[in-house]
C-alpha cells in the first residue's frame, strides 16, 4: 500500500506548492497596486489568508499530527516485538544515536565554515541591549535521563512527549516478545491496528495538494519580499549550507556506509521532501517518512519503527545548520568575536541541543537562545532573523527528514534488515 504510487500525488503537490507561492506573492503585493481598493485588500486578508488558507492548512496539519502518537507507538511496538534477538536492540540504538549525532556535528561544522567565509553579518554594526528573549536553562544530564521514562504513559501520549512514548513502546514490545503465546496474540492485534493506521494515513495524504496550497499561500502572503532584503546574505548562506549538507553529506554517507546509489534515494524521497517543506514539522511528517522508508526505500519495520520516530525527535541537522550560521551572523552583526573555542562550543551545544528538540515549527529559535547564551552573544539578536525564519524552517525540515531516511537506510543495511530490491526498483 503506497501513498504515492506512480508519483501522481507528488506532481499534484508540487503544482499546488508553486501555485500557492504565486497566489501568496500576488496577495502580498496587492496593497502596493494603485487601482486595487483598500476594502478588497482587507477582504482578501480576512477571508482568504486568515480565513480559508488558515483553516484548511491548519486542518491538514492537525490531521497529520493526529496520527503521529498512535502510529509511532503501534509501529514501534510491532517492530520491537518482531525482534527475535532482543540484544540486537542495544546495537540498533547505539548505531542510530551515534550516526544522528555525528551527522548533526558535520552539519553545524559546514554551517560555521560557510558563514565565516561569507560573513553575512558584516556591516550591521549593532549594539547589544537588554535581552528581549530569555534563554532557557539547559537541563542536567541526570534530568534528561530521568525524563526519558514516563510515570504515566497515557499522559505522555496526550502531551506528545515523543521520547517517553518511544521508551514505553520499546518496553512493551520487549515484554510482548518475551511473553510467548500471549505476546504473539497481542502482537497480531497491534499488527492489524498498524495496517488500519496506514490506511488512515493514505486517506489524509490524498488531501495534501489542498493543504499544501493553503499553507504555502499563507506563508508567502504574510512574508512577501520585504522581510528578505536586509537579510539576503544570511538567508542565502543558510540555504546553501542546507543544500550542501543534503546533496553532499547524505550522498557520501549513503555511498560509503551503505553502498547505495544516492540518486535513487533522492528520486524516491521527493514526495517526502515536498511534504516536509510544506508542513515545517518533522513530527507531522512522521507518517509520510515511515511509509516512504518502508515501502519505497526497503527498510524493514523492525528498524524503521525505531529510527524514524527517534530521528524526528533528536536528528535536527537542518536546525543545527541554522544555529551555526545564525551564531556567526549575530556575532558579526554585533562585532563580538567568540574565537575558535566559542565555535567549538557552538558545535557541541547545538549538537546536544538537538536531542529532545520537539519536531515542531520554529522550535529552532528556542534552542538557538540556549546556544547564544553559552557563547556570550546577545540573545536579542534572534530578533534579527525572525522575519525570514519561517521559510528557512521549511527548508530545515526537508533536510531533517532526509537525514532520518538516510540513517534508517544505513542502520537497516548494517543490521540485515534492508531490501535492496525494493530500493532499486524503479518508479511504477
Amino acid at each position: 500500500m503506497s501513498i504515492d504510487s506512480g508519483g501522481k500525488l507528488t506532481r499534484r503537490v508540487i503544482v499546488a506548492m508553486f501555485a500557492g507561492m504565486c497566489a501568496g506573492i500576488a496577495i502580498n503585493l496587492m496593497p502596493d497596486v494603485p487601482f486595487v481598493p483598500r476594502f478588497l485588500v482587507d477582504v482578501v486578508q480576512r477571508f482568504l489568508v486568515d480565513g480559508l488558507f488558515d483553516v484548511v492548512g491548519s486542518i491538514f496539519i492537525k490531521g497529520l499530527r493526529m496520527l503521529v502518537v498512535p502510529l509511532v507507538f503501534v509501529s514501534l511496538v510491532c517492530g520491537t516485538a518482531s525482534l527475535k534477538d532482543v540484544s540486537r536492540l542495544g546495537n540498533l540504538g547505539v548505531k542510530t544515536l551515534g550516526l544522528y549525532l555525528a551527522s548533526t556535528a558535520v552539519a553545524i561544522s559546514i554551517a560555521l565554515s560557510l558563514a565565516m567565509l561569507a560573513q553575512p553579518g558584516v556591516g550591521f554594526d549593532l549594539q547589544a541591549h537588554e535581552d528581549d528573549f530569555a534563554a532557557p536553562a539547559a537541563p542536567s544530564f541526570s534530568e534528561v535521563v530521568i525524563e526519558l521514562f514516563p510515570d504515566n504513559p497515557i499522559a505522555s501520549m496526550a502531551e506528545g512527549n515523543m521520547l517517553q512514548v518511544i521508551v514505553f513502546a520499546i518496553l512493551l514490545g520487549l515484554a510482548m516478545s518475551m511473553a510467548g503465546e500471549a505476546g504473539e496474540t497481542v502482537a497480531s492485534g497491534f499488527a492489524a491496528f498498524n495496517k488500519v493506521l496506514m490506511r488512515l494515513i493514505v486517506m489524509i495524504i490524498q488531501l495534501a495538494p489542498y493543504g499544501v496550497f493553503c499553507l504555502i499561500a499563507k506563508v508567502f502572503a504574510e512574508q512577501g519580499f520585504d522581510a528578505f532584503a536586509p537579510l539576503a546574505a544570511y538567508f542565502l548562506v543558510v540555504a546553501c549550507a542546507l543544500i550542501l549538507h543534503l546533496a553532499v553529506t547524505y550522498s557520501v554517507l549513503l555511498r560509503t556506509l551503505a553502498g547505495l546509489n544516492p540518486l535513487v534515494f533522492f528520486r524516491k524521497v521527493k514526495s517526502l521532501l515536498v511534504f516536509a517543506f510544506s508542513t515545517s514539522s518533522s513530527n507531522a511528517t512522521i507518517p509520510v517518512t515511515l511509509e516512504t522508508v518502508e515501502e519505497r526505500l526497503g527498510v524493514r519495520n523492525s528498524v524503521a519503527a525505531f529510527t524514524v520516530p527517534l530521528g524526528a525527535t533528536i536528528n535536527m541537522d537542518g536546525t543545527a545548520i541554522m544555529q551555526g550560521v545564525a551564531t556567526v551572523f549575530i556575532s558579526q552583526a554585533y562585532g563580538i568575536e567568540i574565537g575558535i573555542a566559542g565555535y567549538l562550543t557552538v558545535v557541541l551545544s547545538a549538537t546536544l541541543a538537538s536531542i529532545g528538540t520537539a519536531g515542531v515549527p520554529g522550535v529552532g529559535l528556542i534552542t538557538l537562545a540556549m546556544v547564544l547564551d553559552q557563547v556570550g552573544l546577545p540573545v536579542e539578536g534572534i530578533g534579527l532573523i525572525i522575519g525570514v525564519d519561517r521559510l528557512l524552517d521549511m527548508l530545515r525540515t526537508a533536510v531533517n527528514v532526509s537525514g532520518d531516511a538516510v540513517i534508517s537506510c544505513i542502520v537497516a543495511r548494517s543490521e540485515g534488515e534492508f531490501d535492496v530490491n525494493v530500493y532499486e526498483k524503479g518508479e511504477l
